[in-house]
């Protein structure tokens, strides 16, 4: 057969031409890989540190306020924990301030649930037997002797206490107490206010 006129056919085909300069795509090698994943891990710790400041920024209110000696520079990240560290031990030293507090007013509560029910229990009676107590003092006249007592232990505590000093002050009022608080002198204070109103008992 003859070939005149004809183009030779090569193995690979007219379709194959320009295969010598086709380039396979690239494909990355694990090491790429790793050092990618260990790069985009790298930042994303970094963004979190980052996000953790400015939060610590944002709700310690130490950290918000102007500090002059920095002036309007961005605060380092050791004076954010620094600042963070001073303000939650101020919110220890709060809370235990506040829970002594609370202690303190759950005493009182119960003082005076145990007043009420004291109270209570009073007016009851009075109201089971309304003619009991008819013949007591008045309340008018239990405040005269109370305020007559009052009067009388003021009037020897003035003369005897010194505030010129509080180391004076603490002696002279043990002193006081030693002198006039015992029990035969308090005795005899509230029977001379009882002869004094005498007049007013009858």
């Amino acid at each position: 057969p003859s070939t005149s006129g004809t183009s030779p056919r090569w193995p690979w085909g007219p379709d194959d031409e320009d295969s010598d300069y086709h380039q396979e795509p690239y494909k990355e090698s694990y090491k790429d890989q790793r050092r990618r994943a260990h790069t985009q891990a790298e930042q994303k710790r970094r963004d979190a540190i980052k996000k953790g400041y400015d939060d610590l920024q944002a709700i310690v209110p130490t950290c918000q306020q102007q500090d002059f000696s920095i002036g309007s520079q961005k605060l380092s990240k050791a004076i954010v924990l620094q600042k963070t560290i001073d303000y939650i031990q101020f919110l220890h030293k709060e809370k235990k301030k506040q829970e002594e507090e609370v202690s303190i007013l759950r005493k009182e509560v119960m003082a005076l649930k145990i007043m009420k029910v004291n109270y209570e229990q009073i007016v009851k009676a009075h109201q089971d037997n309304p003619n009991e107590g008819k013949d007591q003092i008045s309340d008018q006249m239990k405040f005269n002797v109370f305020q007559g007592i009052m009067d009388s232990l003021f009037q020897s505590f003035n003369a005897s206490i010194s505030v010129t000093s509080f180391q004076e002050l603490s002696a002279c009022v043990f002193s006081w107490i030693e002198e006039h608080c015992k029990p035969q002198t308090l005795r005899d204070v509230v029977i001379g206010v009882l002869h004094q109103l005498k007049s007013q008992l009858y």
